[in-house]
């Protein structure tokens, strides 16, 4: 699944990160595993269960949009097997609009998926940017939610992610050769990498995480 070599550094981020690449990397790992397909979407993002779609579960996300992809699989690899059979994983989300008290509810569940994006985006070089999803609503001060998702980010590389996200992890770190890793990256993937870029996450040292940026 190896990508080839950028030919030129002028080359814009648009065209080193295209949701195709995205889908080719998820249904290469998740299609027969896990039965799931990644699905460019024309409108708001959705997960449908094999029992809507007959035939394959599908995530399904926005508008061709690199980031919409990599926030939807996160909220893939957290669901579990039983949510993964209902529809958007039989959740109802409160739409944007919210109140600063249903904002900070809203972040209490959004702080694992976004931290499982931001290991992504490390992975894939892509940046990252927390998303508080409520442009028409009162968000109040957000710096909270953005510094725990960033804490909980730097858990997981430091401790490894949860399986299939592990998997999409590792997998994205070879396509876009990052060199990225977690402590339960794959050895063959580890073997690949020079020893000044593993030993960190190897030894369980932190690894420096860039910024958060709102959004």
């Amino acid at each position: 699944m190896s990508r080839e070599k950028l030919c030129s550094s002028e080359v814009s981020v648009a065209e080193q990160h295209q949701c195709e690449d995205l889908i080719q990397i998820f249904n290469q790992l998740f299609q027969d595993s896990e039965n799931t397909l990644l699905v460019r979407g024309d409108d708001e993002p959705i997960y449908l269960p094999e029992s809507m779609t007959g035939n394959k579960h599908q995530v399904i996300f926005a508008h061709g949009f690199y980031a919409s992809a990599m926030h939807e699989i996160a909220h893939w690899c957290v669901a579990g097997a039983e949510r993964r059979l209902l529809e958007d994983y039989g959740y109802w989300y409160e739409p944007d609009g919210r109140s600063e008290e249903q904002q900070r509810l809203f972040e209490t569940v959004e702080i694992v998926p976004q931290a499982m994006e931001k290991c992504f985006c490390l992975a894939a070089g892509f940046k990252f940017r927390v998303s508080v999803d409520n442009l028409n609503g009162s968000p109040g001060d957000t710096s909270g939610f953005a510094h725990n998702v960033d804490l909980k980010a730097q858990e997981y590389l430091e401790q490894g992610l949860p399986d299939r996200a592990q998997r999409f992890f590792d997998a994205l770190a070879e396509f876009y050769g990052t060199g990225v890793v977690t402590a339960q990256s794959t050895k063959d993937t580890l073997s690949d990498i020079p020893n000044s870029q593993t030993s960190a996450c190897e030894q369980g040292q932190p690894v420096q995480l860039p910024d958060p940026v709102l959004s």
